[in-house]
This record gives structure tokens, sequence and C-alpha cells, in this order.
């Protein structure tokens, strides 16, 4: 019965967290959608073409307008440096594409606090200007063909469909005129259900995850692990800590956030739990996926560069809101154990939002590509199709 009662808790945790942030998830998707609709995949390429200040800053721009999905940021990625795109900047927009996203702000916000959304949006762009000077002082010319060549053999990944698939709408007047056109709400559509089919695994191994350890692990446990009130130390390990901590979780992208929320309350610093969600580009599938993509050697200096200039800037922004009294003080509630569902402002602005996404998926189903297109989503997709694809 014990056990029983654990594996209930851990799923009534769970559940809790997934009520709370399932509105936001909608409204983030929903956004993202409109802006990918009108945002070209052929035009990202002709962007990219170096990694000088205005390319790196166009880069980060489109990143942020795109899918937060880590594995289809990281086939897009390999995708537009196959195509020409500067290796610097294709690595710049993937790191925008899964820590510079609407959704990962608001979902922060709920679950954590508004203060881990300013963090978040501070310190990825120091993160991938971090990135930047790492890669100007130790990618070598040799390493970037080497790369390029393993890249060309297009060995498989994740979501080499999904990052393919160019659907947005380029013609037809002004930005308003298109989205609201029948082939920009169906472009919108698309976009909004392919990208909760990228990412659903994600968001649910990651709450189910949260839920098992919020319920099954004592804080003391945590609190051991990061060091909890060390001063100095604490500050210090915890950025060097979040990044391992991901590693070994498995979960990326949006789904990462309830268990950012299960270290918080559990000790980890603030600069460690921005670490740890920078760190979703550098867990066990991912570093897999970057060895098939471009090689073990590319691989295993990504992983170096890489965590690097996360724990460098989750330690930079911890620092930088210590000194202008931003950082969160006090007890720590993070809605891990008190999520749940009750007739309150969540509940009624689930209703909405869970209103407006059968609104998407009927017309998805009805003029778009339904299963169809869902299948096609980790299978690469046959060159005439990927520079664009009919939306309806």
């Amino acid at each position: 019965m014990t056990v029983l009662n654990s594996l209930g808790d851990a799923l009534s945790f769970a559940f809790g967290m997934f009520w709370e942030i399932l509105w936001a998830l909608i409204l983030g998707f929903g956004l993202s959608a409109i802006v990918q609709a009108v945002v070209s995949k052929r035009e990202m390429r002709r962007l990219l073409p170096d990694d000088s200040a205005g390319t790196l800053a166009i880069a980060t721009g489109l990143g942020a307008a795109s899918s937060s999905c880590s594995y289809a940021a990281v086939a897009l990625a390999r995708s537009l440096f196959r195509k020409g795109a500067n290796f610097t900047a294709a690595m710049a927009f993937q790191f925008a594409s899964t820590n510079l996203v609407v959704e990962l702000g608001i979902i922060l916000a709920l679950l954590i606090g508004w203060q881990f959304t300013a963090g978040e949006f501070v310190g990825g762009p120091i993160m991938i200007g971090l990135m930047v000077v790492l890669f100007r002082r130790f990618l070598r010319p040799e390493l970037v063909e080497e790369a390029r060549r393993q890249a060309d053999r297009g060995v498989l990944g994740r979501m080499e469909g999904h990052a393919e698939m160019d659907m947005s709408i380029t013609e037809g007047g002004s930005i308003w005129r298109r989205l609201r056109s029948p082939r920009g709400f169906t472009a919108i559509s698309n976009y909004f259900v392919m990208d909760w089919g990228a990412v659903w695994m994600d968001i649910a191994g990651g709450l189910l995850i949260a839920g098992a350890l919020a319920a099954w692990v004592p804080n003391s446990f945590w609190r051991g692990l990061f060091l909890e009130h060390h001063g100095a130390l604490t500050t210090l390990w915890g950025p060097l800590i979040g990044p391992l901590v991901a590693i070994l979780s498995f979960v990326c992208s949006i789904g990462n956030v309830p268990l950012a929320a299960v270290l918080w309350n559990g000790g980890i610093s603030f600069g460690g739990v921005l670490a740890f969600i920078f760190a979703d580009l550098i867990i066990l599938p991912i570093l897999n996926i970057y060895r098939k993509y471009y090689g073990r050697r590319t691989m295993l200096f990504l992983l170096a560069m890489f965590y690097s200039a996360m724990a460098a800037a989750g330690l930079i922004v911890d620092l930088l809101f210590k000194a202008l009294s931003l950082e969160p003080t006090g007890a720590r509630h993070a809605k891990v154990t008190d999520a749940g569902v009750s007739w309150n402002y969540t509940t009624i602005l689930n209703i909405v939002f869970l209103m407006l996404a059968a609104v998407l998926l009927l017309r998805y189903f009805r003029r778009g590509g339904g299963i169809a297109m869902l299948r096609m989503m980790s299978k690469p997709m046959p060159e005439p199709h990927a520079e664009g694809h009919p939306a309806g």
C-alpha cells in the first residue's frame, strides 16, 4: 500500500504541475506558431553567412522566433549549416531556439517566479556571447571542415522532418493580412499542433520525473548535493552542478522546468537553476545526436564549450541579480507539491485556452496535414519539400 501511495503522490504532483501550466503552454505554443507562420526557414539560411555581431544578433532573434523543441532546434541548426550558414551562427540560433522562447518564460514565471524568467532572458544572450568568445578562441577551421563533412553525410537524428518543413506564408501583403488569411490560419494550426507533437514526450517526461523526485527524494538529499547555506561556495557550486544534473536527466526543452522547480525547492542556487535550464542542449540523447551529426571530436568540443558557457552565464546572472537585489530570497515555494485542480483563475484560463486549442486542432485535421504530417516529423524531407510545404 505504501508503494501505491507513493506512486499516487508522484502522479498527483505531476498532474498538479501540468494543470498549473496548461494554459500557459497553449498560449506560448500559439504565439510561437504565429511567429513561425511568417518567418521562412529559407530566409534564415540566407541571413546567417558569418559570425559577425550583426549576423549573430539575427541568429538569436530567429532562434527566439522558432520552435522550442530542442531536437528540432538541433536538427534545424545542422540543416542551416549544411546549406551554407556559418557554424557559430547556427549554434547561436540553436541556443536561442530553446532558451529565449516565450513559452519557456511564461512557464518559469508560473512555476518558480518572475525572477527566473528575467534571469533566463538576461542570461540567454550572455550565454550566447560567451559561446561565441569561446568558439573564436578554440574552434579551429579543420574541426569545422570535419564537422561539415560529417554533416553532409546526412545521418539521422530526431525531428528531421519537423526541422525541414517550411509552412510559412511569405506572400499576400502585410504580416497582419497574411495571418488573417485562410492560409495563414492553416499555417498557424500546423505549427501549433506539430510543436506539441515535437515536445509532448519531453513535457510528460519532465512532469513525471519532477513528480517522482518531489514525492520520493527528501529535501535533505538536495540540500547536501547543492551545498545549501554555504555562502559563496553555494553560489559557485550551483551553476557547476546544475548542467551535470541536466545531462543525466534526459529531459529537455520546456520539460525541464518542472524539474528545475524541484531543484529550487531542494536548495540549488538561483544561478544553478538557470544553468540547469540552459543545459537542455547537452543532455545525453542530444550529445549522441551531435556525435552523429558532426563527429565525435566536434561533439566533445561542443560539450566542453556549451557547458562552460552555460555554467558561466548562470553564475554571472546570479551575481548580477544579487548586486541589483533582484535574486529571490526567503522561503522557496515553487509550485510542485501545492499545485492542483480547484475552481480559480487557473481553471478558467485552462478552459478558455483548451477551447482555443480545440479550434486549432480542428483546423489542422480539416485543412492541415493531419496524421500523415505528424508521421513525417522524424523523417528527412525530400529536397523539393524542404524549402516549402503547402499550408492549405
